[in-house]
């Protein structure tokens, strides 16, 4: 989660020229002529009326060579004669940006009416639209985006030689760069379906098959909901979906902790809410140069550090493997089965990740369609053919660069630490405070290792939003021991609570405020005291400073989050407790490790679908937000009665059918089975 941060930087760097011109200063503009012009593709129709081999200044001409200048005169004569199919191809080109010195920079022209030229002209050959974007340099190294619509028998080097006399002739602009990339066009054909693709439709076939006729069968014939048969347990829709929104009031159950599902939820969407921005960020927004204000003001710290719910998830994750394996370990007398801890670990974690993989590689690139349906994306997951296997060992942020699902990252974290738990586990059991003593200390020093790392590569995390190159963002974000600090919290934090539990805490109200006072100071120092931040291009701070600020926030945030726990367990949280342990936070909690693995589906199939320019502003961005959140929770939900649920009942029978047979380790199947089945523990670890 924490790449939002770079990404978000680099999005606007991209634009970094742009910000940097205050036109406001200039007095003069120089090639302002593009003001004075016609539509560019009346200018083309004018200029090219009698359009011959010359014009492709080719030395040799090819069949498609011929081809292409045989459309265009076909193209060009028709237009002339007001043929309704001609005059809508010239209809779909863009003109040149409305508001250029406000930043609108691109006019995405019509890109259905384009693509959907389909002219017969003779028995074997017919016209089809090609639309690109052709880009035309103007000042400052600013390159203005307009969209063009030719026949699709024309290449972009065809497009290339036609567009820059003409814009010469307009605009007095010689360039030998291309002004179109043939990357930059689409036309109607779409890739067909490969063998992958197929397994995917028929694999979700099944599973969707599997649940409707198991519940029609629960719904039909099963009236003793206590007594389902194995299979219609497994995949019934109505027997999984009681589960996942069956509410428990709060203080119901003393092993509870209510208050972890509220918190869970909010990091949730402050996540997704991030991610929101980077695609609103890499849209055709008219008013571009507004971000250089929008990067200064308040409200962006939250968005720019959403970031610190990796911390969040990291701390829930250390405190519950703590509190509920610390009970197993006391009734089994230390005995701790390490090997099946592992594989239920990643028998609950590997379904869901193999199932967006499929979908992500797979079917992705046939949902929605769009002029910019290759430019906003979160990631390329073509990388997905050579990378797939890192993902599903959990090794994905230490083994390649080139990640399949980009934000997967953080499962590879999470089940690395967990790997390593089953060592602070039983320290902490055999040694107790010497064991927590040295947890302090490693914590400590893996700090000081993060720190040295900065001062020594020197490399900046400006208000962690950019790094200096990829190397540096996988040794800074997706390192495991740059987050092992706040899961380490967590763990200790846990073991006060387990060897406290029994305890009653008298706070008078003094220590009570002062608790809330640290506790809020440290969350909002975290997230405000980089503000403000208006010079985001050159940023005041020193490495040292920027080094002891990333360092030091690893732990200043999940300390803060110890007292807000214990204060809504121990009767001290308010208003803040009520918020955080309310029952509606259960079903949300449930789903939101779906929710975080299938959410950029969603943003990125809306991000792609865009036709028109767009006006940033937060408003703006929350709209796009909260409707695409009701779609995330939507596709959250099917997938866990599809896939997540299923497995998890499935591997419920298992244990059980395990404890029938062997009575030796009883606790360790208490503790696979409270950690990690939603069915049995709402506050179970959520990887998200």
């Amino acid at each position: 989660m924490v790449e939002i941060m770079a990404m978000l930087l680099l999005a606007g760097l991209a634009l970094a020229s742009s910000l940097q011109l205050e036109f406001d200063e200039i007095d003069s503009l120089e090639g302002y002529q593009f003001m004075e012009l016609r539509p560019l593709a009346m200018e083309f129709s004018q200029h090219f009326r009698n359009i011959t081999e010359k014009d492709l200044d080719l030395p040799s001409i090819s069949q498609q060579d011929s081809q292409c200048l045989a459309d265009m005169t076909q193209l060009l004569s028709a237009f002339r004669s007001k043929n309704i199919w001609a005059l809508k191809m010239f209809d779909a080109w863009g003109t040149f940006p409305k508001g250029v010195l406000y930043g609108n920079q691109i006019d995405l022209g019509n890109y259905d009416e384009c693509i959907g030229t389909n002219k017969a002209i003779s028995d074997n050959h017919a016209i089809k639209g090609k639309y690109c974007f052709a880009g035309v340099p103007f000042i400052r190294g600013i390159i203005l985006r307009t969209a063009v619509c030719f026949p699709a028998s024309c290449k972009a080097t065809h497009m290339n030689k036609f567009l820059q006399p003409l814009l010469e002739k307009l605009l007095n602009i010689k360039t030998t760069k291309a002004l179109i990339s043939e990357d930059s066009c689409r036309t109607k054909e779409r890739i067909e379906y490969d063998g992958l693709t197929i397994f995917t439709i028929v694999l979700l076939s099944l599973l969707f098959a599997a649940v409707v006729l198991t519940t029609a069968y629960d719904y039909f014939f099963c009236e003793d909901q206590n007594q389902l048969p194995a299979l219609i347990k497994i995949f019934s829709a109505r027997a999984n979906s009681r589960v996942l929104f069956r509410l428990v009031q709060p203080r119901s159950n003393p092993n509870v902790i209510d208050c972890l599902n509220g918190m869970r939820c909010m990091s949730l969407i402050w996540v997704l809410f991030g991610h929101q921005y980077l695609f609103a960020l890499m849209a055709p927004n008219i008013n571009q140069y507004q971000l250089k204000w929008w990067f200064g003001k308040p409200f962006t710290s939250f968005v720019l550090h959403a970031g610190f719910s990796v911390d969040t998830f990291l701390f829930l994750s250390g405190l519950l493997l703590v509190v509920i394996s610390m009970r197993s370990l006391e009734k089994s007398k230390g005995k701790l089965n390490i090997p099946m801890m592992y594989l239920h670990r990643y028998l609950r974690l590997t379904p869901v990740v193999a199932l967006a993989i499929l979908v992500y590689m797979t079917l992705l690139p046939f949902m929605g369609d769009g002029p910019l349906f290759d430019s906003i994306k979160f990631d390329d997951y073509k990388h997905c053919k050579s990378t797939w296997f890192w993902t599903l060992l959990f090794l994905q942020n230490y083994a390649t660069p080139d990640l399949c699902i980009n934000h997967s990252w953080y499962l590879g974290v999470d089940m690395q630490l967990y790997i390593l738990s089953p060592i602070f586990l039983l320290s902490l059991f055999k040694w107790g405070k010497k064991a927590a003593a040295g947890i302090l200390v490693l914590i400590l020093l893996l700090s000081a290792c993060l720190f040295s790392t900065m001062m020594i590569k020197q490399y900046p995390v400006h208000m962690e939003i950019g790094v200096t190159s990829d190397e540096a963002q996988r040794k800074l974000y997706y390192a495991t021991h740059v987050h092992a600090a706040p899961w380490l919290i967590g763990v200790l934090f846990g073991y006060f609570l387990h060897v406290n539990r029994s305890r009653n805490f008298h706070l008078n109200r003094i220590e009570v405020w002062l608790g809330w006072i640290v506790s809020l100071g440290l969350i909002f120092t975290c997230i405000f005291v980089l503000y403000p931040f208006a010079d985001w291009l050159n940023p005041p701070l020193s490495m040292l400073e920027e080094a002891f600020y990333y360092t030091l926030a690893r732990i200043a945030w999940p300390l803060s989050l110890c007292w807000v726990v214990f204060a809504c367990m121990r009767g001290y949280g308010g208003l803040a407790n009520s918020f955080l342990s309310c029952p509606l936070w259960q079903p949300l909690s449930r789903i939101s490790y779906s929710a975080y693995i299938f959410h950029i589906f969603i943003q990125q199939t809306n991000g792609r679908r865009m036709r028109t320019g767009t006006f940033f502003s937060n408003y703006d961005v929350m709209l796009l937000f909260w409707s695409g959140f009701g779609f995330v929770l939507l596709l959250s939900y099917v997938v866990y009665i599809t896939m997540e649920a299923p497995f998890g009942v499935l591997e419920s029978m298992l244990i059980a059918k395990r404890r029938t047979r062997s009575q030796t380790e009883p606790s360790t199947t208490t503790t696979i089975k409270a950690e990690f089945n939603p069915q049995l523990n709402s506050n179970r670890p959520q990887n998200t």
